[in-house]
């Protein structure tokens, strides 16, 4: 069978496409976040974190810069969370409720899949080029459908897991306490899923250079 000529990306160039775009949109506004809650407190660091995702935003859109999906999430997510926060001022609702938000993307995700646009492949492009002859190819199709069903579940239990824990440690009034257990929690279960996603990726690649060949 013939192909049309394709040229595949290699996996670090297109690692060195996503690293910025992340790093702007998920790594600074934790960074944000943690600083601001360390100097000047919780109800505080959540202005200051919506502030750096507004401006985010507002200086892409000015610039005519395309926003990629995930800034649309975070704006979402940071919106519903400052005013949860302000509203109950519990520390404990002010970590629940960004993981209620969670857990309706994960079904987001398993939605997408259902309906033939699975948003991991979305998300990517966002990050990355590929050519739209690699978009087109029935494996490409499937891995993006069965990566998104992976990460819907990622998100559920960790949002699961981190919900149990907070309503936990909040009786015992521990917020130190949930903050290691969650983010050791989430650090090996996102970190497995991630290390599985880049490899399922790399052998994609080398599957559809054979193809190509």
């Amino acid at each position: 069978m013939n192909h049309p000529p394709v040229t595949l990306p290699r996996l670090t160039a297109l690692a060195r496409q996503a690293a910025p775009k992340l790093l702007e949109a998920v790594v600074a506004p934790l960074a944000v976040f943690y600083l601001a809650l360390a100097v000047l407190g919780d109800q505080w660091a959540l202005v200051v974190t919506a502030a750096w995702v507004y401006l985010g935003v507002a200086w892409r859109l000015v610039r005519k810069i395309k926003v990629p999906a995930t800034m649309y999430l975070a704006v979402f997510a940071i919106t519903v969370r400052t005013i949860v926060a302000l509203w109950t001022g519990t520390w404990m609702w002010f970590f629940i409720q960004p993981e209620m938000g969670t857990i309706c993307i994960s079904i987001a995700f398993l939605a997408s899949v259902r309906l033939n646009r699975p948003i991991v492949q979305k998300l990517t492009l966002d990050y990355i080029h590929l050519p739209s002859a690699v978009l087109k190819h029935e494996r490409v199709r499937r891995f993006f459908a069965r990566i998104t069903l992976l990460w819907a579940f990622v998100l559920l239990t960790n949002s699961t897991l981190s919900i149990f824990l907070a309503v936990y440690q909040y009786l015992d009034g521990s917020l130190g306490a949930y903050m290691l257990q969650r983010t050791s929690a989430v650090a090996v279960i996102s970190g497995t899923a991630i290390a599985f996603s880049i490899i399922a990726f790399k052998r994609l690649l080398r599957r559809l250079q054979v193809a190509y060949a």
